[in-house]
């Protein structure tokens, strides 16, 4: 049976698609993201919650209506924009998508050093059962290209690297080997909320929210900020419900908020997570798209010395960072043995091809490359398409939150909501698709504040321009679905998203 432990814990309303499934989870995870187009009476079952499965699937396991039941909550959105999807040529007035977190900036850049003659390379081991961490000399350069980019004080190593396709199948992987059914992850929330399916789908991992919110209390705090005594109250109410939390999930930079943790933000929470004997997950699956110089990003890999490394592990991906949510990348780095093992063994299930591991390898290796030409590029063309829809924003008087940091601005849209129900979010949220223009809705993140909204602004120019005028049209009352103008009739927004 799909056991369900028996205490109080709401699982997050999560869009499948990028933020939502997104990786379920096309992407990190996100793919499905956008498609947080769930009824709010309808929520993933929590600690506790009772599970409704429909009586029509005699075909499937209990299991398997499990998982039907999962992704038919969660696709409504994403399928009505798959059906409808922007063309300039084609449909030009199908659905606008700044649901999904995809950066969609750099195709010209990664098509041509993809297309090099020295990723194209077949011997017979790319053909065969690799080591099902990964072939070595793909390890090997995920070390060194951890230890570069991490700033890690002394080399990593390859034997604490495991390769898998994609953040979804690590995510999955490390509860299900961390966990025992009904064990709990703490997260913050608002948060990602993909990784719902990810820890419970196969491994039956619940998670415990530890709720944020916009209020800043002083001048050294800001709005939705984790704190150790957050945690501690979070950690405390689990334990009451009688749920046993075996770890804490950390994003770094955050999805949805963009925060970026200080080192004395991340050495606290490594150290409340040691008194408690709990697992630390760290995504740093953002880690280069901090396109702000001002912001100092730090991964927890470049700490001087982890409070706990038995029971720190580290996620990346090639999803985010390089664009390539499609080709289905992701590392593990634990200096646990017993961990890496064990995931390792999931790889059975979740490895990559031979030729995808050699391309990897010598994408990662080259890195003149990625200094000299993929990172600042990327980064100019994050920062002024962020600059678009920020100014875009601040002209329509719209409070939000972003700190230089991956794809999305956290938009405040309260204001819209007269009741400031979670009912109200979800019709607003109706009404932008009903305009063609995809959004994900603070639900779908388990934000406790009903009006929050994800604004994905990594896609070019010209699709953020139509998005951006559907989204005015909604707001100031004259919706209607937008032509898209003529390239030599508008105004380019800013030619440096391209």
């Amino acid at each position: 049976m799909f056991a369900l432990p028996q205490k109080n814990f709401r699982a997050p309303t999560t869009c499948l698609g990028p933020t939502c499934t997104q990786d379920m989870d096309r992407s990190h995870g996100d793919d499905l993201e956008g498609e947080c187009s769930r009824k709010l009476d309808q929520k993933l079952p929590g600690v506790g919650d009772p599970v409704m499965l429909s009586s029509d699937t005699s075909y499937l396991s209990s299991r398997g209506r499990m998982i039907k039941w999962f992704w038919d909550l969660a696709e409504e959105g994403y399928r009505t924009y798959h059906m409808d999807e922007y063309d300039e040529d084609k449909n030009p007035s199908g659905i606008i998508n700044l649901g999904t977190s995809e950066n969609k900036l750099c195709f010209d850049l990664l098509s041509r050093r993809l297309s090099q003659s020295d990723m194209q390379w077949v011997e017979p081991s790319l053909l065969q059962y690799p080591d099902w961490r990964g072939h070595l000399f793909l390890r090997e350069e995920v070390a060194k290209f951890l230890t570069f980019y991490c700033k890690s004080p002394v080399p990593l190593r390859p034997e604490n690297v495991v390769v898998l396709n994609g953040g979804a199948s690590l995510f999955s992987a490390l509860a299900t080997v961390l966990c025992e059914v009904g064990e709990a992850f703490l997260i913050p929330t608002p948060y990602y909320g993909a990784i719902t399916q990810h820890v419970c789908l196969y491994g039956n991992v619940r998670l415990a929210y530890v709720y944020l919110d916009s209020e800043v209390t002083g001048l050294d705090t800001r709005p939705f900020q984790l704190t150790v005594e957050k945690l501690e109250t979070a950690l405390r109410e689990a334990y009451s419900e009688g749920v046993r939390v075996k770890g804490l999930i950390l994003i770094n930079p955050q999805n949805p908020l963009g925060d970026v943790y200080s080192t004395e933000e991340l050495q606290e929470y490594l150290v409340f997570a040691k008194r408690h004997k709990l697992h630390v997950i760290v995504d740093e699956v953002y880690m280069l798209s901090v396109f702000e110089e001002s912001v100092g990003y730090h991964s927890v890999l470049s700490l001087e010395r982890l409070p706990d490394p038995q029971r720190t592990h580290v996620m990346w991906a090639t999803s985010k960072d390089f664009g390539m949510s499609g080709l289905r990348f992701a590392t593990l780095y634990t200096e646990n043995k017993d961990v890496a093992t064990a995931v390792a063994s999931l790889c059975r299930y979740h490895g990559l091809s031979g030729l995808v591991q050699y391309q990897m390898a010598q994408l990662l290796r080259d890195r003149d490359w990625i200094n000299q030409v993929y990172l600042p590029e990327n980064h100019a063309r994050l920062k002024a398409a962020h600059t678009y829809v920020s100014e875009e924003l601040r002209a329509l008087g719209i409070p939000f939150l972003s700190r230089g940091a991956g794809f999305f601005i956290w938009v405040d849209l309260r204001k819209y909501l007269p009741k400031g129900t979670f009912e109200e979010e979800m019709l607003l949220w109706r009404r932008f698709l009903d305009n063609k223009v995809l959004l994900s809705f603070g639900k779908a993140f388990e934000c406790k504040e009903p009006g929050w909204f994800r604004f994905v602004f990594s896609d070019q120019a010209h699709r953020l321009r139509l998005g951006m005028q559907r989204v005015r049209q909604v707001l100031t009352g004259k919706s209607q679905v937008a032509e898209d103008p003529h390239p030599s009739q508008t105004q380019k927004p800013s030619d440096q998203c391209r």
